[in-house]
């Protein structure tokens, strides 16, 4: 277990290699994921609907039609 054997020299050797392989690789991908970032946003905001909101309806109690709570509690 405190030895290195050949699968640790592996992975090893390719995250150097995907680390220093190339001048800009890191940067090249996190601009990548940026943009994928970005676009996903932008897809989630074209989801939304585009529709005008439409006003909260209420419901009005008829003139005349009032219940006095006293008046209430005495026919119940």
């Amino acid at each position: 277990m405190g030895t290195w054997g050949i699968t640790h020299w592996i992975i090893l050797a390719v995250v150097v290699l995907v680390l220093f392989g190339g001048r800009g690789k890191i940067s090249d991908l996190m601009g990548d994921v940026a943009k994928g970032i970005k676009s996903f946003k932008k897809g989630m905001a074209d989801d939304e609907p585009t529709t005008a909101q439409q006003p909260v309806k209420t419901i009005d109690a008829q003139a005349g039609t009032t219940v006095n709570p006293t008046e209430q509690t005495k026919a119940g």
